[in-house]
């Protein structure tokens, strides 16, 4: 390890040689070089670890102590104030990044352990919560991980560390809950949150409790997204979008891919970070999602220029990698998935590229204008309605009033003023 040229480059290689540290050098250099990070990015982030060591050993702890509030602490309260001996890495995004990494090795090696919490009669009930929520009504976990958080809340709130006994609810905690929610959160909000708590009175109803009281007391939260028609993008402004991306990169065709993907399918991004290779049957021309808002697994048909898309990424443009995702990261860590944020950051550059306006930056956009496009096309909500995956047609009946030259002879005449 100390013979490794990226460390002893370092201005403060004693900081790692002689610390806490030294111990976890060689396999930290080891993880990176793996996920193949490029020398400059490794040097900054020993740097940051060279930092933080330091500062483990003025504060007289060991290698086998640190764990995430360890590692906040040192970003949050030593950072700001800092007095180490220059040089030193301070930029907080690299010292967080080279943290994460640390505590990752040290978890590999057996070090780092996530700290273990005694069960509290709230995180018992939501256990059982989040498997109904799972188990029985096939949410995605996203969903799950929200109602949860929502109704950990609303509990706490109304049992704090006690025993919870729902049959002690009362319809004015449910009052003081919305109360308090309402001076800080939105209605759209608000309305996520009265599903959060209709669904855990539904789940304890199952379990016997007669709570149509508190049922009745969730307030009725005013909806205004029927209000204006669903943002989309006109048949110019995707043609735009198609064309701002470079084709002979292969970073280009893997977004390219990506958008065509939303386009012609009108996938969440979520769904599209989860593709894998084993996603498409190329014979058939099917595309199987896993990964949607609910459990179920759903197949919808390939269009021609969408398979086209991914096979030239797939024949050109993918790097190799062991990973079975169909679209990947193109710089390091290699071999970690492209996430959900990295998908909004490519569309959002793409329409940043085309300067449409920025009410329009979002994935969602290409869901709604794929759904605008079928109904001017003919399609019924139905049709629409299976393929963009809805349960319910009442989250597809928006788009019944966007075609307007069909709605004009059905309205009824503007009442005139009686002389």
């Amino acid at each position: 390890m100390s013979d490794d040229p990226l460390v002893t480059s370092l201005a403060r290689r004693s900081w790692l040689v002689d610390g806490p540290l030294s111990f976890i050098v060689s396999a930290y250099l080891d993880y990176l070089h793996v996920q193949r990070y490029a020398d400059s990015t490794i040097h900054a982030y020993l740097k940051a670890l060279a930092h933080f060591a330091y500062w483990l050993k003025k504060k007289g702890a060991e290698a086998i102590e640190v764990d995430k509030p360890t590692v906040e602490l040192f970003l949050n309260s030593h950072l700001p104030s800092c007095k180490c001996p220059a040089p030193r890495n301070c930029y907080v995004l690299v010292l967080r990044a080279a943290l994460n990494h640390l505590l990752a090795v040290l978890q590999q090696q057996g070090f780092a352990c996530a700290p273990q919490f005694a069960p509290t009669p709230v995180t018992c009930e939501l256990e059982k919560f989040r498997h109904y929520l799972r188990d029985t009504s096939g949410l995605a976990e996203s969903t799950c991980n929200s109602r949860v958080k929502h109704v950990s809340n609303f509990l706490t709130q109304c049992f704090g560390s006690g025993t919870v006994d729902s049959s002690q609810m009362t319809a004015q905690d449910i009052e003081d809950c919305f109360v308090d929610y309402a001076t800080r959160w939105k209605p759209v909000s608000l309305a996520i949150i009265r599903t959060s708590l209709k669904s855990y009175l539904r789940f304890r109803a199952l379990r016997g409790d007669q709570n149509q009281t508190l049922v009745a007391a969730l307030p009725l939260i005013a909806d205004y997204s029927q209000v204006n028609l669903p943002a989309a993008l006109t048949e110019a402004q995707l043609d735009r979008l198609l064309r701002a991306f470079d084709l002979d990169n292969p970073v280009g065709q893997r977004d390219y891919g990506i958008a065509r993907c939303l386009v012609d399918l009108g996938l969440r991004g979520h769904e599209v970070a989860h593709l894998s290779l084993e996603s498409v049957d190329w014979p058939t021309g099917v595309l199987t999602i896993t990964h949607g808002k609910t459990q179920r697994v759903q197949q919808l048909p390939l269009p021609v220029q969408t398979g086209q898309a991914i096979a030239e990424y797939l024949r050109h443009g993918r790097p190799s990698t062991s990973n079975r995702r169909l679209f990947v990261r193109h710089r390091a860590p290699f071999d970690a998935p492209l996430s959900v944020s990295a998908i909004r950051s490519i569309l959002f550059r793409a329409f940043r590229r085309c300067g449409m306006d920025e009410h329009l930056y979002r994935s969602h956009v290409l869901r709604h204008s794929l759904a605008i496009r079928l109904q001017r096309s003919g399609a019924s909500l139905k049709e629409i309605a299976d393929v963009l995956r809805h349960r319910n047609l009442q989250a597809t009946k928006v788009y019944a009033k966007v075609d307007l030259e069909r709605l004009r002879p059905v309205a009824l005449p503007w009442p005139r003023r009686q002389s």
